[in-house]
C-alpha cells in the first residue's frame, strides 16, 4: 500500500505533466500563428516588391502633368494701353513641355522663315506664339525695327513697339551672362543670342506678349533681357536681307525704323512652308 508522500509525488507529477502538455500546445499554436505572420510579411513584401519594379508606385507624371496649370498669363489692360488688341487667353492646361515644333513666317522679302520653338526650355513662350497665330494674329503686322545691336523686331499689329495682346508671359530662358563687365563675347565664347537665335520681348523685360526678334548677327549683352522661344532653321537668306534694308528715324529719334515696309504676310506653328505649298498645290491644279 502506498505511502501518503507516494501519492502526494505522483499527483504532483501528473500536474507537472498536464502543465507541460498544455505549454507544448500553447508553444506550438505560437508558432503556427507566427509562421503564417511571417508568411504574410513575406507575400506582402513580394508583391510590394513586384508592384514597384512594376512601377505602380511611381507617380504619374504625364497625368500629372496634364492637370496642373503650366503657364501663367497675366492680364493687361486695353484701356491702358489702346496699343493692345484683345483676341483671348491661351490655354493654361495640356502644354507641350518637350520636343520641338515649327514656326513658318512668310514675309514681302522673299522665301518663308522657319523657327524650330523649342517646347522644353521655352513652353509657355511657344505656346504664346502658337495661340496668337491659331488667331491669325500676326497676319499682316510689320516688323517695324530693325535695331542697333543686330536684331529684326517684328509681332506688334500696331507697328509702335507698344501693341501686343492683352495679356503677358514672364521670361523663361533668359541666358546668364558669364561676365556682366562685358558688352561683347569673349573670344572663343559662345555668344548670348547667336545669329538666328529667335527670342520674346517685352516692355518692360518679363512681361511678353507678341513682339519678338531676330538676330541676324551675334549679340551678347552685359544684362541680357529677352527671352529665347528659338532658332532659324530656314530662310536665314531673307533674314539677312531684311538686316540689310536702310533704316531712318522713328519718332522717338532712333534710327531703327526701317526705310521699306516690312510685311509678315502670315505666320503659323506647327506647318511648314513647304507642307503648306505642297497642300496648296492642288488646289492651284484643279483651278488651271
Amino acid at each position: 500500500m502506498a505511502s501518503s508522500k507516494d501519492r502526494q509525488r505522483k499527483l504532483a507529477r501528473e500536474k507537472l505533466d498536464r502543465q507541460m502538455a498544455r505549454r507544448a500546445v500553447k508553444e506550438r499554436r505560437r508558432r503556427r500563428v507566427y509562421a503564417g505572420v511571417g508568411a504574410g510579411v513575406a507575400l506582402l513584401l513580394i508583391v510590394g516588391g513586384v508592384a514597384w519594379i512594376g512601377g505602380a508606385f511611381d507617380s504619374d507624371d504625364t497625368t500629372n502633368a496634364a492637370d496642373q496649370d503650366i503657364c501663367a498669363w497675366t492680364p493687361q489692360s486695353a484701356t491702358t494701353n489702346t496699343n493692345l488688341k484683345d483676341v483671348g487667353t491661351p490655354p493654361t492646361k495640356n502644354i507641350p513641355v518637350e520636343g520641338t515644333e515649327t514656326m513658318t513666317i512668310k514675309t514681302d522679302q522673299g522665301d518663308p522663315i522657319e523657327v524650330s520653338l523649342d517646347m522644353a526650355t521655352s513652353p509657355c513662350g511657344s505656346e504664346d506664339l502658337r495661340y496668337l497665330a491659331s488667331k491669325n494674329f500676326y497676319d499682316n503686322t510689320t516688323c517695324h525695327e530693325i535695331t542697333t545691336y543686330g536684331a529684326i523686331r517684328c509681332g506688334d499689329p500696331s507697328g509702335t513697339g507698344l501693341g501686343g495682346p492683352t495679356y503677358s508671359v514672364y521670361s523663361e530662358n533668359t541666358p546668364t551672362s558669364p561676365d556682366p563687365s562685358a558688352s561683347a563675347a569673349p573670344a572663343g565664347k559662345t555668344p548670348l543670342y547667336p545669329k538666328g537665335t529667335v527670342a520674346l520681348i517685352g516692355n518692360p523685360p518679363g512681361t511678353n506678349g507678341s513682339q519678338f526678334l531676330i538676330f541676324f548677327k551675334d549679340y551678347s549683352p552685359a544684362t541680357p533681357e529677352y527671352s529665347i522661344v528659338g532658332s532659324v532653321t530656314a530662310g536665314m537668306t531673307t533674314v539677312d536681307k531684311i538686316s540689310k534694308i536702310p533704316t531712318v528715324e522713328d519718332t522717338g529719334g532712333d534710327k531703327i525704323k526701317p526705310k521699306t515696309k516690312i510685311t509678315i504676310t502670315s505666320l503659323t506653328v506647327g506647318q511648314t512652308a513647304a507642307s503648306t505649298a505642297a497642300s496648296a498645290a492642288p488646289t492651284a491644279s484643279a483651278q488651271s
